[in-house]
């Protein structure tokens, strides 16, 4: 059995491997009569691809979309919206030695494991190049919910987080980093340029909000808006943690510093915090919705690391290639998308039961 599709009323399946000849998405129940061009998925590939700085990695990727179906005089039409991103700087023989040993830290013996044989160029699907399909689909899904309002941003590298009180929305979109606070970014610059140069890496906090989502979206028990989210953020390949609202930080809370006090309000209750991140019971309760997502450091790395051979022989090794030093850096827009995708399903979810 296989699992590449995600979502129950809007459904996207993701397909290609990072050294393939192209990889895309299949966006279905996306709904008629949406204004549709490679030009609304163009902007967030863009931002998601790689070379753009030194603090990713090197392979020039154009990531450009191409809309092969499901579009009509520039709208959709109802039908299966299939996209694809061709691959165009494949360096393949940078791989030799993973076909001889596993990297550990990376799914190179998982995947072994359960099939008996895997793609070692790049990683194939567990390679984050698989991402480049979610974020185009995540664009399409924006556009389903255009009253909602996403961003995300890096809170922390390498263990240094921002300070909140410096937040600036506008210094997301000026560094490298997508970083809201221009003082961790002058610093991240000397942290990861040390991780690089020493051929290691970092890992990352993503945080993502989403502002204009009403109350009422999400199901109770097994269709929880929350379980959603965290179940697609943990899909992203080098995710290892997801946390809604204060997630673990509310475990070391009191009962009343953790209640979201409630006062009325012109239009419903007006809520003066946020610990549940915009979710009560699986259900939005109108609050901004907030995830924090935590990227391990990439795995491919210079450093030798003690590994076995697939024939279970001691060894050590060295990944060559063109990889990120912080990967985490470049899972914004992947966050950004997922985000989208789930609430635009939930959407659809909730107007199929509850009209609207």
């Amino acid at each position: 059995m296989s699992f590449n599709t995600f979502g129950r009323a809007l459904r996207f399946t993701t397909w290609g491997e990072s050294h393939g000849p192209a990889l895309g998405a299949v966006v279905d129940g996306c709904p008629p009569g949406i204004a549709l061009t490679e030009t609304d998925i163009q902007p967030f590939l863009d931002a998601r691809k790689p070379g753009t700085s030194r603090f990713t990695t090197q392979r020039r990727e154009p990531d450009e979309v191409r809309i092969l179906s499901g579009v009509f005089e520039g709208k959709t039409t109802g039908t299966p919206i299939s996209l694809m991103i061709e691959n165009t700087d494949q360096r393949s023989k940078d791989y030799s030695e993973v076909a001889k040993s596993y990297r550990p830290g990376h799914a190179d013996y998982a995947y072994d494991a359960k099939y008996g044989f895997r793609d070692y160029r790049g990683g194939g699907r567990s390679s984050a190049r698989e991402t480049a399909a979610r974020v185009a689909a995540g664009a399409v899904a924006r556009l389903i919910v255009p009253s909602v309002s996403i961003r995300g941003w890096v809170s922390a590298i390498g263990g240094d987080v921002i300070d909140e009180a410096n937040f600036d929305a506008e210094q997301i979109g000026q560094n490298p980093f997508f970083c809201p606070d221009a003082q961790a970014a002058a610093r991240w610059e000397s942290l990861v340029d040390k991780a690089r140069k020493d051929g290691s890496s970092l890992g990352a906090v993503v945080t993502c909000e989403a502002t204009g989502v009403p109350a009422g979206w999400g199901a109770p028990i097994y269709a929880k808006l929350d379980a959603d989210l965290a179940a697609g953020m943990m899909g992203i390949n080098a995710v290892k943690g997801v946390e809604i609202g204060d997630g673990f930080e509310a475990a070391t809370l009191r009962g009343e510093q953790n209640a979201d006090p409630m006062r009325p309000g012109a239009n419903g209750p007006d809520f003066e915090a946020n610990h549940a991140g915009g979710i009560a019971g699986g259900i939005s309760t109108g609050q901004p919705v907030r995830v924090r997502v935590a990227f391990k450091p990439t795995s491919s790395i210079l450093i030798p690391v003690p590994t076995v051979t697939r024939e279970g022989e001691a060894g050590e090794i060295v990944t060559k290639g063109r990889h990120d030093p912080c990967v985490g850096i470049r899972g914004v827009p992947v966050v950004e998308a997922m985000m989208a995708l789930i609430l635009a399903d939930h959407f659809m979810l909730h107007r199929a039961q509850c009209g609207g």
